[in-house]
């Protein structure tokens, strides 16, 4: 029964596989021609996947991180001068507190 799951799981796997590979516009391969892509996947059908899902498949688009520049950033404590001219203040035992 476990083998049967397996065997499934595998089939489906080549067959996502071969599908993306067809569906993926040929402009967007990376690496190697669609064509032979189609052929790594269809003869070696478990590692030709594998390797058509990290090596040929056109990435995501990743968008920058929106970062709005002015007063609404964040500053780090060791850009803010108010903050080290009340630590050193501080140190020094200058307190009124």
């Amino acid at each position: 029964m476990a083998g049967v799951l397996i065997g499934l799981a595998l089939l489906a796997f080549w067959l996502f596989s071969l599908f993306d590979v067809v569906t993926t516009p040929e402009d967007e391969v990376r690496n190697v021609p669609k064509a032979l892509w189609m052929l790594i996947v269809v003869l070696i059908p478990l590692l030709g996947g594998l390797v058509w899902m990290a090596r040929g498949r056109p990435r995501a688009p990743r968008a920058a991180w929106p970062v709005s520049p002015g007063p609404g950033v964040p500053k780090g404590p060791d850009d803010d001068a108010d903050f080290l001219r009340d630590l050193d203040r501080r140190m020094r035992g200058d307190d009124m507190s």
